[in-house]
């Protein structure tokens, strides 16, 4: 793997993440050394438990390591305000999740729009932004619809523009393809690849889905809460 982009945007550093069940201690992070760097298209990739969408939630500081560094460009998280780590997920990292997380009484067109609108992106701005990304993602004409009125595969682009709206450095998708069909699937990570290499937004999946690794540079396989495998395909592969 070519380290020529720098410092990591992501590293962990023996991290490991623990959660109580019951009486019995879950581990689902065993001390796990990554690093990933910008510009990158990476799957994690792992059966059911493997550590896949625990790690996405550390990333993204939706939750917090039992032990161990973890930081994004160069940020301990765990050093970090609730406030900081709070606008950090508004700036600087994207969501894409496997059940939309569209906000329903919003038109596509709003909902691509509301990050920019906690950033205080000015209005003018945030429509030029917005209708190019809605574009991109193949939804122009449908900027007034609402979810209900959209299939999964165009909520799903609605996501995306919604992630990438916020000129994030890395884009977590957990599952993406999981609630759509081959061929919506495929439309998809098109969509996220070209987004990827002309725009170089890094983009970290979770999945088991061929499909997704079909696509991915790289290939970092979990096993029991660490990294197992990690593979950089050969350009053109």
């Amino acid at each position: 793997m070519s380290t020529e982009n720098t410092d990591p945007v992501v590293r962990f550093e023996g991290v490991t993440k623990v959660y109580r069940q019951g009486d019995v201690d879950v581990h689902a992070l065993r001390g796990l050394d990554l690093s990933i760097f910008r510009g990158e298209f990476v799957a994690l990739w792992g059966p059911s438990g493997s550590g896949k969408t625990t790690a996405l939630n550390l990333i993204g500081a939706l939750d917090s390591p039992t032990s161990g560094t973890l930081t994004l460009e160069g940020t301990d998280l765990s050093k970090m305000s609730r406030r900081a780590l709070s606008a950090m997920r508004r700036d600087r990292i994207g969501f894409v999740f496997q059940s939309y997380n569209l906000i329903p009484v919003l038109s596509a067109y709003e909902n691509a729009e509301s990050v920019m609108l906690l950033q205080g992106v000015p209005q003018a701005e945030r429509k030029v932004r917005v209708m190019k990304l809605l574009e991109d993602v193949g939804l122009k004409g449908m900027e007034n619809r609402r979810p209900h009125e959209l299939s999964g595969g165009q909520q799903q682009r609605v996501a995306i523009a919604r992630a990438i709206a916020s000129s994030p450095v890395v884009v977590l998708a957990d599952e993406p393809t999981a609630n759509v069909d081959s061929a919506t699937a495929d439309k998809l990570l098109d969509i996220m690849a070209r987004l990827n290499r002309e725009n170089g937004v890094t983009f970290i999946f979770s999945t088991h889905d061929p499909r997704v690794m079909k696509y991915a540079k790289r290939l970092v396989g979990l096993v029991d809460g660490r990294v197992d495998s990690d593979v950089t395909k050969a350009q053109g592969q």
